[in-house]
């Protein structure tokens, strides 16, 4: 099957269509999947500025990933304590390198809101986040435009030779979907006290006895 199968419609919605779709796609939690597909669809040949492409997807998603990071900044209104306190310890870890976690999660294609949520809960800089976001998105979508516009879809359509229909890659979006989900009741779930006391003990202070 040929990528372009999966978004029939990427000639035709154009730049404002490859906003709506990162927006979106990045504004519900753990789903960058579809956007990074039309992205790349759309930077194969000449018809896109590839620099268009690609600050538009970083904008775009760097502005729904400020919304889930604000969201979960007032999360600790709508997680009970029992929740947060499993949680401070993942928090405070992320927190100490929050400018460095956001960075990385942002430039590479990690479920990144494992990392932003927690950034959210321990309020952690705004204006710090969104510009290390940004920076990350930005660097992320340069070089899926570039792999696509220079080298075109050939590293990607070997995977899908032997798929027949688009309707099998939406019921394998649906599933990753549903993981990453299940990952995030995993990660609010976990004692992380127990967790990182082994390998960062300094997590597990309280806020007012850790020097960091």
């Amino acid at each position: 099957m040929d990528l372009s199968a999966i978004f029939p419609f990427a000639d035709e919605i154009g730049y404002l269509g490859l906003a709506l779709v990162s927006f979106f796609g990045s504004l519900v939690p753990f789903v960058p999947l579809p956007s990074f597909i039309l992205l790349t669809t759309m930077s194969a040949g000449d018809k896109f500025n590839i620099h268009y492409l690609a600050i538009i997807a970083a904008l775009t998603s760097t502005a729904a990933k400020q919304i889930i990071f604000l969201i979960s900044y007032e999360g600790r209104r709508i997680i009970t304590e029992k929740t947060r306190a499993r949680m401070r310890p993942f928090e405070r870890l992320v927190k100490r390198y929050g400018a460095a976690a956001a960075f990385v999660a942002a430039a590479t294609p990690i479920p990144d809101d494992l990392i932003y949520i927690p950034l959210g809960l321990a309020k952690y800089n705004p204006l710090r986040f969104f510009i290390s976001t940004l920076v990350g998105k930005l660097i992320l979508s340069y070089v899926l435009v570039l792999l696509s516009h220079f080298f075109g879809m050939t590293y990607v359509e070997p995977f899908l030779e032997d798929v027949d229909s688009p309707v099998i890659v939406y019921v394998g979006f649906g599933i990753f979907v549903a993981i990453m989900g299940i990952s995030i009741i995993l990660l609010l779930r976990l004692d992380w006290e127990k967790i990182l006391g082994r390998f960062a003990p300094w997590t597990t202070q309280k806020d007012d006895e850790n020097p960091h």
